[in-house]
C-alpha cells in the first residue's frame, strides 16, 4: 500500500496531524476548499481521497 492509500479511520483530522505533506497540501488550498472538505471531513481518510475531492471542488472553478 502507498503512502497515499494509507488509511486514517479518524478522518481529516487524524490525516493531517499524521501526515505532514498532507497537512502542507491541505494548507495550500483556497479557503472554501479546505472549508468544503472540512465538511466531509469524516470521509476523507486517505491523502489520496483528499487529493481528489480538492481536485474535484477545484476543476468546478475553470
Amino acid at each position: 500500500m502507498s503512502k497515499k492509500e494509507q488509511r486514517y479511520p479518524g478522518g481529516l483530522g487524524e490525516l493531517l496531524s499524521a501526515d505532514m505533506s498532507a497537512k502542507e497540501y491541505f494548507m495550500s488550498l483556497p479557503d472554501y476548499v479546505q472549508g468544503m472538505i472540512q465538511q466531509r471531513a469524516d470521509n476523507v481518510q486517505t491523502c489520496a481521497q483528499l487529493e481528489n475531492y480538492a481536485e474535484n471542488l477545484l476543476a468546478g472553478d475553470d
